[in-house]
């Protein structure tokens, strides 16, 4: 189904490859005819219909692990998706990383210290975490890292180390170019679980079951963190599933502003020229990532609620 219902996404713009291919040649000043036209669309397989290529795109890639060619590359999909995605891989989770390190210390702080100081921060620090495009803030930290130290971040990796072998000195490299889109990543999906986190533990603390635990004389620490915390960490651990291909998402234009070589421009460009193969199959593979953050947010889910258990109803 996700096959199939991202092939469908993809043909859903008007027009194919070989229409913008032409339309550039034109632009440039050379006219194809009608032959040339025809021996386009067969060299691309465009020449039959979408049911063809999706089951040409399929019985590939179910039986040779094949998924298409590019036209803008012209190069097998899997080369270019094997080179990219392990990095894209790493931007991800290390941004969610990140997410959750900054957002569950100031929401669970936010809530127990409502209405002070440090609140007023956080929520204002939210709000502008939201209000701010990612881009935008990618540029102006860029230029303040240049301004300071004088490194320029226009590639995930420096010159020296561009086409060197992986060692030691290129993954430091690597870091010293990464971390500022990891940063900006990270502070775009920060918002939005801080006020998740802040309103539902204000909800949980003002139960009885609190109160109770409170009037036999526990720990404020012991109060707050043995079931409050616990329970208001589902709303976060319930949204893995989306969080996942979202923090993919707003990496492509972060990378394509910062020039990092990650799985995020290629699809935007793939997009642009209709690259068909290319982008279903990273839209596929998106895909597959909510799926996948699903079944880790059903898990964790029933981990730390003891509300949620695996096995047999009751009834």
């Amino acid at each position: 189904m996700i096959s199939i219902a991202s092939f469908a996404i993809i043909l859903l713009p008007p027009g194919s490859y070989v229409e913008t291919y032409i339309q550039r040649l034109e632009e440039r000043g050379f006219l194809a005819d009608e032959s040339t036209v025809e021996q386009l669309y067969r060299q691309y397989g465009l020449d039959r219909g979408p049911a063809v290529q999706y089951y040409r795109w399929m019985r590939n890639f179910l039986l040779k692990g094949e998924m298409g060619r590019s036209f803008i590359y012209n190069v097998p999909v899997k080369d270019i998706i094997l080179e990219r995605l392990p990095l894209s891989i790493a931007f991800t989770l290390a941004a969610f990383a990140v997410t959750w390190i900054i957002a569950v210390p100031l929401g669970i702080y936010s809530a127990v210290r409502q209405y002070s100081l440090t609140d007023y921060l956080a929520t204002t620090m939210s709000f502008l975490g939201l209000a701010v495009p990612n881009f935008l803030l990618a540029l102006g930290l860029a230029y303040l890292v240049f301004v300071y130290t004088g490194h320029a971040i226009t590639s995930l990796y420096s010159l020296e180390f561009r086409n060197a072998p992986w060692s030691w000195p290129k993954l430091v490299d690597v870091a010293k170019n990464a971390w500022l889109a990891v940063f900006v990543i990270a502070v775009g999906g920060t918002a939005p679980l801080v006020r998740i986190l802040r309103g539902t533990l204000l909800d949980e603390l003002k139960k009885l079951y609190v109160t109770t635990a409170r009037a036999k004389g526990l720990r404020e620490s012991r109060v707050i963190f043995k079931y409050p915390v616990r329970i208001a960490f589902n709303p976060l651990v319930s949204t893995i599933g989306w969080t996942l291909p979202a923090l993919v998402s707003g990496e492509v234009i972060v990378s394509r502003v910062l020039g990092l070589e990650t799985l995020g421009p290629i699809l935007l460009e793939a997009a642009l020229s209709e690259d068909m193969y290319l982008v279903g199959s990273i839209v596929m593979i998106l895909s597959g990532l909510i799926i996948v953050g699903t079944l880790i947010s059903d898990i964790l889910l029933a981990m730390i609620d003891p509300r949620i258990r695996f096995g047999r109803s009751a009834g």
